[in-house]
């Protein structure tokens, strides 16, 4: 449930300040956004997890309702090369849990592996030191993350 939290939190705080994330985005752009990094990296510093809030796509950033909802990423062992747990089980359980996804061993070289799971219009990188959710966390993605903390990242709630 790690996630889930991680998520509420990220939620609430960015509602909390999103007065003043909307002025200074109207005031300067750069300023809005590094608040909302800032809030991000707060949130994650409870978790020791290094949580970045993203806008992959123009206009995004004016968005306010979805903030902390979609696009995220989770730096949580920068040395880890390795997943604690068969690749192979992250990918079973993402047909388990999210349905009609593809996946597909990624970023794999020498020391380090990697999984993606996609469709058409998403897509979530799961690396062993982190995991990058290039979409909007519905419930089963919420589910599927939480299990990922979890299992293949070994955090539990405390």
């Amino acid at each position: 449930m790690i996630f889930s939290e991680l998520v509420f939190d990220l939620q609430s705080e960015l509602k909390k300040e999103l007065v003043q994330i909307r002025f200074l985005l109207k005031k300067s752009p750069g300023s809005g956004y590094t608040r909302i990094v800032e809030i991000g990296k707060e949130v994650g510093k409870k978790y020791n997890i290094k949580l970045i809030v993203n806008f992959p796509k123009q206009g995004r950033i004016d968005e306010f309702d979805m903030y902390g909802k979609r696009d995220l990423s989770l730096i949580i062992d920068y040395d880890r090369k390795k997943f604690p747990i068969d690749r192979e089980l992250i990918k079973q359980k993402a047909k388990e849990i999210l349905g009609d996804v593809q996946t597909q061993d990624a970023y794999m070289n020498d020391d380090t592996e990697g999984v993606r799971i996609y469709t058409d219009s998403w897509k979530i990188d799961i690396l062993p030191h982190s995991v990058h959710i290039w979409t909007e966390f519905n419930e089963k993605v919420t589910k599927f993350c939480d299990w990922l903390m979890e299992n293949a990242y070994q955090m539990k709630k405390k």
